[in-house]
């Protein structure tokens, strides 16, 4: 990506003080302000190409772009659920974290058939969720009152289970591209954590900082086919894209000022989408590189 601009960001990171370029990339709008609700999330993408992103002209509901400005309902979900962060399997099934439900819900996109793959009364909000190649699904799960939050694994048979409790405030998370770490935000504290995946059981051990921002919250992230987190940072009004040993490798500047997340998709893969809460509106820019989820798709 060309650089157009070169302002300086310093980041602490492991006590050191890394400046990152701003790069102001071509940004164009894939759906126009207010098509969504300002709790416009997910987004995902499908092995056909198309976008879904949560709160379609009201919370509760998923809508779905097949092209440039052209945005329907895709389905509205039970009532009593809101959805967030929404996954693809690798057999096309969809997966949303239902905040209100405390619930992960499983959707079949032929049929739109909604059902309840995961719940746990222990659960605050579920916010996010990554998903293994193996199926396995991590879930984020802030308690925004008090800026804490837990990490929770799904099983291949929808079995819960706690993997860490009394963290910072939960947000994004994302499984790296090689499969054998898992990264988790927390909002309100900065802080990027990467943990070791154990093989067999999905567990995760060895945890250590990625990195720590000093300012502006931190929303849902993905990895691109070399591994690097794009990360959306909530009022920054950009995109940081962070490399797996924590370096600062672009800053993408947004029309929005409030990403909520992000997704890979386009005919190669790397046309990046971002949702923006204050214009209830989905962005997008161009990557150098694939995501890892379209590539799982191909």
């Amino acid at each position: 990506m060309k650089n157009l601009n070169t302002g300086a960001l310093k980041l602490a990171l492991f006590g050191w003080v890394v400046a990152a370029p701003l790069v102001l990339a071509q940004t164009t709008d894939y759906v126009a302000d207010n098509v969504f609700t300002q709790g416009i999330e997910g987004p995902a993408v499908d092995a056909k190409g198309n976008l879904y992103a949560v709160s379609f002209a009201e919370d509760g509901t998923i809508g779905i772009v097949d092209k440039k400005d052209n945005a329907q309902l895709f389905v509205k979900l039970p009532k009593g659920s809101t959805g967030n962060g929404i996954r693809f399997d690798r057999k096309g099934f969809m997966y949303v974290a239902d905040y209100s439900g405390h619930n992960v819900l499983k959707i079949d996109p032929e049929t739109k058939a909604v059902s309840v793959y995961a719940h746990s009364d222990k659960m605050n909000q579920p916010n996010d969720i990554a998903i293994a190649r193996s199926g396995v699904i991590y879930a984020s799960d802030p308690y925004w009152k008090d800026s804490t939050g837990n990490l929770w694994k799904v099983a291949t048979d929808g079995t819960v289970s706690l993997l860490e409790a009394n963290m910072g405030t939960t947000n994004g998370v994302e499984v790296s591209t090689d499969e054998k770490h898992l990264y988790v935000n927390e909002s309100v504290q900065r802080k990027v954590w990467k943990y070791d995946i154990e093989t067999k059981t999905g567990n995760v051990k060895n945890k250590r900082l990625l990195i720590e921002f000093p300012e502006h919250g931190l929303d849902g992230m993905r990895c691109d086919e070399d591994g690097n987190l794009y990360i959306a940072r909530y009022a920054a009004g950009e995109v940081t894209v962070v490399s797996p040993h924590g370096t600062v490798i672009e800053r993408i500047k947004l029309k929005g000022q409030k990403p909520t997340n992000v997704a890979f998709g386009g005919a190669d893969g790397k046309t990046v989408y971002v949702t923006l809460q204050e214009r209830g509106a989905i962005e997008t820019f161009r990557s150098e590189r694939a995501g890892r989820e379209w590539l799982l798709q191909q």
